[in-house]
């Protein structure tokens, strides 16, 4: 049995560059979103992530091919229709006035309420859970203006499932936003495709976190070409790796991160056994350029990593010369001159 709620066939996608001419970005595009799962869209800057999105949505009619939404053609939905079934946070922040942040919410609800836009008990209750479903109740009497960035953000997918869709499309839904409120959203995004059923589908630069958090990544890349599948399975196939170089940064497929390339200093051989303190060593050897080894050899540099309860010091051996520091910074700063 197929859990398949929005699909594409042969679909390609662009924009007009004049009244005659019209750019193609992608093609040939098959795809599925399936219920409950999030999805997330990358790629580099330029690609069509965005016309992507668009056509997805029914706001860019596509060059070729069809999407279809429970087996209608989102092209020929009624406007009310399609809003009950698809619901949408874009990135542009808009002017919503004095309105408070549960006003907005219920906005959400536009779809199901009469001419003067009157809420029933039923849409008051969906409302209210919407807004405890994003964790956004102590928000509820303020004014939008006044929130932050990740707490209109959270109202703003709040609306959105207010909406009552069984897709939501978000796009860059952390965009402006601070790391820890990343986390926040990407984590919460993920919790309500498991929780609603529904397909959540974004475009995102946080690449790191659709590794660890997406079902589904779709790659575009910049010749056009979709690569679809678990995060894990891009990782392996190259496609990730192949799509995001650039020169002077490299990915990582044993470690899922990005290096900078930095010239060559030397190996150093690092005493010590495991914990935090080794860990965040290692990082700082690495990013200054130095190889690390932590087996015993007759390298003539060694880093020594001695931590208790108390402190952490770095006892550094050259040449039958000991000399210790107390912070990181002080360790490399001494390394970078030997």
């Amino acid at each position: 049995m197929s859990n398949s709620i929005l699909t594409t066939h042969n679909l390609a996608i662009g924009y007009k560059t004049s009244r005659k001419n019209v750019r193609c970005v992608a093609s040939d595009i098959s795809v599925s979103l399936q219920a409950g799962e999030l999805v997330c869209l990358l790629g580099p800057n330029g690609v069509g992530k965005s016309t992507l999105l668009r056509s997805l949505a029914g706001m860019q009619p596509p060059i070729a091919g069809e999407v279809r939404l429970l087996g209608n053609d989102v092209y020929k939905l009624a406007p009310q229709e399609l809003a009950k079934r698809l619901s949408l946070v874009l990135t542009e922040k808009v002017d919503v006035g004095m309105l408070s942040a549960y006003t907005l919410v219920s906005m959400g609800r536009h779809p199901y309420t009469d001419w003067w836009g009157n809420l029933t008990p039923e849409d008051e209750a969906i409302v209210h859970w919407a807004i405890k479903s994003v964790g956004a109740v102590h928000l509820v009497p303020r004014q939008v203006s006044e929130l932050s960035d990740g707490e209109r953000q959270k109202i703003m997918i709040a609306r959105a499932l207010a909406q009552s869709p069984i897709v939501m499309l978000l796009d860059e839904p952390t965009a402006f936003l601070d790391l820890p409120r990343r986390v926040e959203i990407m984590q919460l995004l993920r919790q309500l495709a498991r929780e609603t059923k529904q397909a959540i589908f974004l475009s995102t630069h946080d690449l790191d976190l659709a590794l660890r958090l997406a079902d589904k990544v779709w790659l575009l890349t910049t010749n056009g070409v979709l690569h679809v599948g678990a995060p894990e399975d891009l990782v392996l196939s190259g496609a990730f790796a192949d799509t995001f170089k650039s020169e002077g940064v490299e990915f990582d497929a044993t470690s899922g991160e990005f290096h900078l390339h930095t010239s060559h200093k030397g190996e150093i051989n690092l005493i010590g056994g495991e914990g935090i303190a080794v860990v965040w060593t290692i990082r700082a050897l690495k990013r200054a350029g130095f190889q690390v080894n932590q087996t015993q050899n007759s390298l003539l540099i060694s880093v020594e990593v001695i931590s208790n309860y108390k402190q952490v010091l770095w006892k550094i051996t050259n040449s039958q010369t000991v000399y210790t520091y107390h912070s990181l910074y002080e360790m490399i700063k001494f390394l970078n001159y030997l």
